[in-house]
């Protein structure tokens, strides 16, 4: 398996930056990255989202349930309690905006990659990969100023 390369993995860290910094009010401070097992729990929803072209992959986004709907809540702007069709959606849409953007960094850089439509998942869940490893970013959140 070929290692990992920092010039990949920041694009998707600076748009995942931008976007809950402008979307959610949130500031999120990276953590060192690790490999870990693709086992997710019951209190987790999973953003997935393929991408395509010059690189190849998928990019799994994982909220603590209370997480994705304070989230949910500021994207839709209005209290949500249930992680229901209308804050799923909100969820896909934050997917969307972050690899959207990743990708737009990667064009500039001569990179072209498209994106798929984003799966979610709600609840305990685990992957198999034969051949790849998952990369956990940890996130740390806080709050900014509005």
């Amino acid at each position: 398996m070929a290692m990992i390369n920092v010039d990949h993995i920041n694009p998707f860290l600076m748009a995942s930056t931008k976007i809950f910094k402008e979307m959610c009010f949130i500031e999120p401070k990276y953590g060192k990255p690790f490999i870990r097992d693709p086992i997710f729990l019951d209190n987790t929803i999973l953003i997935i989202i393929g991408f395509t072209g010059k690189m190849k992959g998928q990019v799994m986004i994982s909220f603590e349930h209370e997480i994705a709907l304070d989230i949910a809540s500021k994207m839709i702007m209005m209290p949500i309690s249930e992680m229901d069709d209308f804050a799923m959606s909100a969820i896909s849409e934050l997917g969307n905006m972050i690899l959207g953007n990743a990708a737009t960094i990667f064009s500039t850089q001569g990179i072209d990659i498209d994106i798929t439509p984003p799966t979610i998942g709600n609840g305990t869940m685990s992957f198999s990969h034969t051949y790849t490893k998952i990369y956990v970013f940890h996130s740390y959140m806080r709050k900014t100023k509005v």
